[in-house]
């Protein structure tokens, strides 16, 4: 029965599994965050390099992934993704300390990091140009949706314990492993005269790593630490180093036509611009619901809903929109609805109420859904299908890169704002309100990262804005349209 229908929609099933599995995982995990740490026993500094660490490790190896991706193919790498990101997710269920639970969750960081690397294109290489931007709405509203009912299942499988919320994966992962497997197909032939180019992708993991860390934690452990200058300095050098590299290698690991004044640069400038916008929103928030409202963590996350439900009605609509009449403005009025909804949580206060807070959410939320899937078929509909995996693992790693910054810049703030003991508390879960926190310095504090966050998202939409010029490829073969299994009724 299944056969009958066509390619493209089973391939955008099995990539929907995988975004599931991916953003579930992830909202359950920081529901269950404060009953994990009193259960291993960990502290502060483990938690928040396993929040830290599993998002680096996605930024790293995207590029990397989706590299190999354009020489191997899609499908086994894919598939190999779920098997990895199931075994480790029980072996997360059955750690006994907080370090092994790190260890752990970076290998799951791996097996998520081929998913993220191959969902994109695989779903390009399906469906035809035309019906693109509703492939990809879908699949971001599979984001949503799970983001919205995340919370909901981790407070239901914190009833049996913490470790169900690592084993939940494991029925959805196999699941996923089989339908990959049986279903997936490579419609690209890929060249076998490819090498891989060491030294570019050794450059590449130094450079990322020493900014993405120096970045990050140099308002939290003191930007005079000289570990942080000293790590910015490296990366950048290595990145310099790493670009001269790709322009003289015969494969580089990143063909850097991606950014030469493209329409596609001006995009992938968006994508990075937003998640540094958006990426510390729903940490903040949480934090002043439980301290300002004295809501639990559960019921703060629960009350954190409305952004991912307005997001997951915005994807659709925006992807089939952008099917019909173009992407650029959508992207550009998506990123502006959501900066009208940052300029509200400039101003928030003791006595805002959770109307306006509703508010303000279900603004980011639909604005972020409306700028996602336009934003991702331009990326993905400008480069040919033998570099589909590197532009999706460019647009994957902007994206988690600019998180990655703007948790870091969230964490110095509330850290300057709340006593040690207070922010354990509060992530044990064993305090609500604002015992042992500056209220004073806590607004302020969180008001500043709404306003940095509302200027870039502003800056966001004027580079969304721009036109550009779509990148030159060589006449290689390349230019086979999208779609081909779609097109051929496979």
């Amino acid at each position: 029965m299944f056969m009958t229908v066509p390619y493209k929609w089973r391939a955008l099933s099995v990539t929907s599994l995988g975004a599931l599995l991916s953003i579930l995982d992830g909202s359950i995990f920081i529901i269950a965050l404060p009953t994990i740490m009193e259960g291993l026993d960990a502290d502060l500094l483990t938690v928040t390099w396993i929040i830290m660490g599993y998002m680096l490790i996605m930024t790293l190896l995207v590029p990397t992934f989706g590299r190999i991706a354009d020489m191997v193919g899609r499908k086994k790498l894919y598939v190999s993704g779920f098997i990895l990101f199931t075994a480790a997710s029980l072996f997360c269920g059955t750690a006994l300390s907080g370090f092994q639970l790190l260890i752990f969750r970076m290998i799951q960081a791996v097996g998520g990091s081929l998913l993220v690397a191959n969902g994109a294109a695989i779903v390009t290489d399906a469906f035809p140009k035309e019906e693109l931007g509703t492939a990809m709405g879908i699949n971001s509203m599979i984001f949503g949706a799970g983001a919205a009912i995340g919370p909901v299942l981790g407070g239901f499988l914190l009833q049996f314990g913490w470790r169900f919320i690592f084993f939940v994966n494991i029925p959805t992962g196999v699941i996923g492993t089989i339908w990959g497997a049986v279903q997936l197909k490579e419609l690209v032939n890929f060249s076998k005269a490819q090498k891989f180019d060491w030294g570019g992708t050794t450059l590449f993991t130094i450079g990322l790593t020493g900014l993405l860390v120096g970045l990050s934690f140099g308002g939290f452990v003191g930007w005079s630490n000289p570990a942080v200058p000293g790590l910015i300095l490296a990366g950048a050098l290595c990145f310099l180093l790493f670009m001269r590299t790709e322009k003289r290698v015969e494969f580089p690991m990143m063909d850097l036509r991606l950014f030469e004044g493209s329409r596609v640069a001006y995009q992938y400038g968006a994508a990075l611009l937003n998640a540094i916008a958006r990426g510390a929103v729903v940490f903040l928030l949480t934090f002043f619901l439980q301290i300002i409202l004295a809501l639990s963590p559960i019921t703060a996350a629960v009350y954190l809903t409305p952004f991912a439900v307005t997001q997951a009605v915005g994807s659709p609509v925006s992807g089939r929109l952008a099917d019909r009449y173009g992407t650029r403005w959508l992207t550009t009025i998506g990123l502006l609805m959501s900066a009208a909804g940052l300029l509200g949580m400039m101003f928030i206060s003791i006595d805002t109420s959770f109307l306006l807070l509703v508010s303000w959410m279900g603004l980011m939320g639909f604005g972020s859904g409306l700028f996602f899937s336009p934003n991702a078929k331009v990326i993905m509909e400008s480069v040919p299908p033998r570099k589909r995996g590197i532009a999706t693992g460019v647009r994957s790693m902007l994206f988690n890169a600019g998180q990655v910054l703007s948790l870091g810049l969230a964490l110095a703030i509330v850290s300057s704002a709340i006593s040690l003991e207070a922010l354990t508390n509060l992530f044990l879960g064993l305090q609500v309100g604002s015992e042992g926190v500056e209220i004073a310095e806590f607004i302020s504090g969180i008001r500043l990262v709404f306003t940095i966050s509302f200027a870039a998202t502003l800056l966001a939409a004027f580079v969304s804005s721009r036109k550009g010029v779509m990148p030159l490829w060589e006449n290689n073969g390349d230019e086979n349209p999208s779609g081909e299994a779609a097109n051929a009724g496979a």
